[in-house]
């Protein structure tokens, strides 16, 4: 987006104090500690009222709905699961939905909408437009590096949207963020990097399920594999990560198999009218569907290893291991 496609808004005469965060799971809620920290005045909603109200204790105000919050912010930082919750908190009815109350028409023109969730790029770019042409100024943002990364600020956000948009809520991201890449200035940009992002997460977790159910099926005890792999040339960072969780037999989703149904079915979708063909892809897609299938769609996405037969996988410790 450039000025001469769409007037600039009117800028607010003050830098941004108060940021609002939709959306306290485990990344969002990382996240609005992070600005918290930073010094920012944070305002949150979430559906689960004592979640948000958890927050607030510490520092903050909990809102009941996400157009209350919108209209006392300056940057509305989304964080839910998908493009049908981005459009219940912007444009809900306000019959008690994510949006209940509907953010966007409550937000003050010049302010930012900051957009965090994994959507198709089209759903992005076209969510601009219909912002923008209220008065509301918009960054495509989704985000990578996990729920210990958003705790500690070191996020990282494939980011596109107008320079007006950027000196607004630049500061906001930096502070719920290691590093801030800017890839463009029209939406939809961020999320086609998150797009080949998740591609690589997703057929880079069904491959490390896949070779540990393999050893464990060959007799290689899952301790020793996993010694020995992540200090080899074969180790990815999905691997180290992820087969850590099922050796402590931990399946507490930090992020869930239906979250790789989702995403990996959006990378699906953006290559189709390319007619571009993404073989792994798709196996890992299905790994994924058929997991889901089997009742596993709410546990972390490390349990698609469930889904090979005849393998004994390890018992769950006695604590839980966090992830690193």
């Amino acid at each position: 987006m450039n000025d001469q496609e769409h007037p600039a808004p009117t800028a607010p005469t003050a830098p941004p104090t108060r940021v609002g965060v939709i959306g306290l799971g485990a990344m969002g809620l990382g996240m609005a500690r992070s600005l918290r920290t930073a010094g920012f005045s944070v305002g949150v909603h979430d559906l689960r009222a004592d979640v948000a109200a958890e927050f607030a204790r510490d520092g903050g105000t909990a809102y009941a709905s996400a157009g209350e919050l919108a209209a006392e912010v300056d940057v509305l930082v989304g964080v839910v699961v998908n493009a049908a919750q981005v459009e219940a908190v912007l444009f809900g009815d306000g019959a008690g939905g994510e949006g209940a109350g509907g953010a966007a028409e409550r937000l003050r023109p010049g302010s930012v909408y900051v957009m965090c969730s994994t959507v198709d790029p089209a759903f992005s770019a076209a969510l601009e437009k219909r912002l923008v042409a209220s008065g509301v100024r918009y960054l495509d943002a989704p985000i990578s590096g996990g729920a210990a990364r958003a705790a500690s600020g070191e996020l990282t956000m494939m980011t596109s949207g107008g320079p007006e948009a950027y000196a607004l809520a630049g500061p906001v991201l930096d502070a719920m963020s290691a590093t801030v890449y800017r890839l463009g200035d029209r939406a939809g940009l961020g999320s086609k990097v998150k797009i080949v992002n998740q591609l690589l997460a997703g057929v880079h977790i069904a491959a490390a399920a896949e070779a540990m159910a393999l050893g464990i099926r060959s007799g290689v005890p899952a301790e020793a594999l996993y010694e020995v792999i992540t200090h080899s040339a074969g180790n990815s960072w999905m691997f180290e990560n992820r087969m850590a969780h099922v050796l402590a037999g931990d399946y507490t989703p930090l992020s869930a198999v239906d979250i790789f149904v989702k995403d990996l079915g959006l990378v699906l979708d953006a290559a189709r009218p390319e007619k571009f063909p993404l073989p792994l892809s798709a196996t890992a897609h299905q790994m994924f569907l058929q997991a889901s299938a089997s009742g596993l769609g709410g546990e972390d996405d490390s349990a698609v290893i469930k889904i090979f037969p005849g393998i004994e996988l390890p018992a769950a410790k006695t604590a839980p291991q966090e992830e690193n």
